[in-house]
C-alpha cells in the first residue's frame, strides 16, 4: 500500500522560537515518521549561516531529521531565501536530498502513477519585487557566499541578524501585492516545465488557486508558514491533496 507524502515550508526555526522547534520535532516523531516521503520547500531555518553551524537548534533538528530518514522516510529539502546556504554536509548529516529550485517530481495525485508537479520555494514567482530579486542574485553569488563563509561564526550570526533587520524594514514599506506572486510568472514556469500543478511556499498565504492554463485546468497550492502554536502540511493520500494541522 503506497505511503503518504507530506509537504511543508516556512518553519523559520530559530533559538528565539522554541515553541516552533518543539512543534516541528513532535511533527517528525508523530506524523512524518509514518509517511513515505517528506518535502521541505525552503526556510526550514530562519537563518542558516553555514553547515559548520552548531548553535541551537541546529544539532537537535539535524539529529531528528537523521532519525526520520534512517526510519525509511525519504527526506527532500529545498533552499529558501533564509537558508540557501544549506549544503552537502547538512545533506549527509540528515540523510536528505537537496532539491534544485524549481524541480519537477511525480506525486501520486489524481492520476494513475502520479502527476508531474512543479515544486518551488516561491520567491522566484514574486517577480514584481524587483528590489528583492536583485538582492537575491547578490546574496547567492559565489563571491558573496565565499566571503560570508570565510568569517567566524560570531560574525556570521551578527551579519545574518542585520540582514533580517534590514529586510524587515524594507518589507514594512512595500505593498502586499508587490510581495505576492505574479500570475504571468507562475504560468511561465508551469509552461516551461510542462506541468499543470505547482506547490510552493514563501508568501505565507496558504490557499488553493485554480485557473486555466492554455485552456486546461491548473492548480497552485501555497503552503502555510509555521508559528509557535500551529503548523500545517499538505498530505497526499490516495490521490488527494489534503491540508493537515501539525501539533
Amino acid at each position: 500500500m503506497p505511503q503518504d507524502t507530506l509537504l511543508i515550508s516556512d518553519l523559520h526555526l530559530s533559538q528565539a522560537r522554541p515553541g516552533t522547534v518543539e512543534l516541528f520535532l513532535r511533527f517528525l516523531r508523530e506524523q512524518a515518521c509514518r509517511a513515505g516521503a517528506l518535502y521541505i520547500l525552503g526556510d526550514l531555518f530562519d537563518a542558516w549561516i553555514g553547515d559548520d553551524n552548531t548553535l541551537p537548534p541546529a544539532p537537535e533538528v539535524i539529529g531528528a531529521l537523521r532519525q526520520l530518514s534512517d526510519g525509511g522516510c525519504r527526506l527532500s529539502v529545498m533552499h529558501g531565501n533564509r537558508d540557501f546556504l544549506l549544503g552537502e554536509d547538512f545533506a549527509r548529516a540528515t540523510g536528505a536530498r537537496l532539491l534544485p529550485d524549481p524541480c519537477v517530481v511525480e506525486l501520486g495525485v489524481g492520476e494513475p502513477g502520479g502527476q508531474p508537479t512543479l515544486l518551488m520555494h516561491g520567491d522566484l514567482l514574486c517577480s514584481d519585487d524587483l528590489e528583492y530579486q536583485q538582492a537575491r542574485l547578490l546574496l547567492r553569488s559565489p563571491e558573496f557566499i565565499r566571503d560570508f563563509l570565510s568569517r567566524s561564526i560570531e560574525e556570521r550570526v551578527q551579519l545574518a541578524a542585520e540582514y533580517r533587520r534590514r529586510s524587515g524594514e524594507v518589507i514594512s514599506l512595500k505593498s502586499a501585492d508587490i510581495m505576492d506572486v505574479n500570475q504571468q510568472t507562475v504560468e511561465r514556469y508551469m509552461r516551461e516545465h510542462r506541468v499543470r500543478q505547482l506547490i510552493h511556499g514563501h508568501t505565507h498565504r496558504p490557499a488553493l488557486h485554480e485557473f486555466q492554463l492554455d485552456s486546461k485546468p491548473a492548480q497552485r497550492y501555497v503552503l502555510a508558514d509555521w508559528h509557535e502554536q500551529s503548523g500545517s502540511c499538505l498530505r497526499i493520500h490516495d490521490g488527494l491533496i489534503l491540508q493537515e494541522t501539525c501539533g
